[in-house]
């Protein structure tokens, strides 16, 4: 094989090269695996035919490498003439994500408490029976205690219907007085509309302290509220039943769409409800070793998706859990 005759011809054909591909091509032509260069590599039997071979391939691979080199650098600089910044545009803003709004709400309500004086103490989503119903004084034949509205992992685990477990905990490790709130994600076997689904968020508030009375409830949940939804939403207490408290209450805030002058999404009373609250029951005292001669307390418990929707006028809270950003937006 003419070496030197091989070597010029490469060369002409490396110069030729006007894109990356050319060259590209011309690589595998000449220093590729089926070259004649490789296949005379293959056969050296003597050490100078060997040098003198490898000398030719160092030569070409460094001419290839610098005429692709100057083929990429002019392409570049073709790229940049012709596409001119104007600096003095101005940049634009790429989307900022955000956090959703019942984290937004969540956050907002631990922020009140712990302004409040009170701690945030977050429990497992999986108990027992006896901290979900038992503990609470839930009678044994409850309809909550079904398998048709709570999720059993067996006849003595399942999944929390509500964050009260938490409280039962916190009681049973420690000696009052107790200032607690404990949201949470809750399971219950509800039907999803526009006010029930079966994952939903709630926070309950607890208080255990010397010579607590339903005065305090109420004027903790007026505080809160006024808080969230400001001081024109007005906050009514009624009478309601409870396993777990006694006396039991209710309070609803005005309608958000007609500020208490009936609609049809309050059923045209002027109030929605907010949550379920009460004076601990002594039994429930009882049942964590606290001797309610001594000790009182009141608790209560809300969802947050319905405090979100009573605080931006939503009508479904299924909007909260669809990851439409068209609604998750607006928060």
């Amino acid at each position: 094989m003419d070496t030197k005759a091989l070597e010029e011809q490469a060369l002409a054909a490396i110069a030729a090269a006007t894109t990356v591909e050319e060259i590209d091509a011309a690589r595998v032509e000449y220093l590729g695996r089926k070259s004649d260069l490789k296949q005379a590599l293959r056969d050296v039997r003597d050490r100078e035919t060997g040098m003198t071979l490898n000398a030719t391939r160092d030569r070409l691979e460094s001419a290839v490498a610098e005429r692709e080199e100057a083929l990429r650098r002019a392409a570049l600089e073709q790229i940049y003439a012709e596409a001119q910044v104007d600096v003095t545009l101005p940049g634009e803003n790429p989307p900022r994500g955000r956090l959703h709004i019942l984290t937004q709400i969540q956050r907002e309500i631990e922020d009140i408490f712990l302004g409040l004086g009170y701690e945030v103490f977050h429990g497992d989503e999986v108990t027992d029976v006896w901290h979900n119903f038992d503990a609470l004084t839930q009678p044994p034949g409850h309809p909550s205690r079904s398998q048709h509205e709570t999720f059993y992992f067996d006849d003595e685990t399942l999944l929390r219907a509500h964050t009260s477990p938490d409280q039962i905990r916190v009681m049973e490790s420690r000696e009052p007085p107790i200032y607690m709130i404990s949201p949470g994600r809750c399971y219950r076997r509800d039907t999803p509309d526009a006010t029930h689904t079966p994952t939903f968020l709630q926070v309950e508030c607890l208080a255990v302290d010397k010579g607590i009375t339903l005065a305090d409830l109420q004027g903790t949940v007026l505080a809160f509220s006024r808080l969230l939804f400001g001081p024109d939403r007005e906050v009514r207490m009624r009478t309601s039943y409870f396993p777990f408290t006694e006396p039991s209450v209710e309070f609803d805030v005005t309608c958000f769409l007609c500020s208490g002058a009936g609609c049809a999404v309050c059923k045209h009373s002027g109030w929605i409800e907010m949550g379920g609250a009460g004076v601990v029951d002594p039994d429930v005292f009882r049942n964590v070793g606290y001797d309610p001669e001594v000790w009182s307390g009141f608790a209560f418990g809300f969802g947050i998706e319905r405090i979100a929707m009573l605080r931006h006028g939503l009508p479904d809270l299924r909007a909260f859990w669809e990851n439409d950003l068209r609604v998750l937006a607006q928060f």
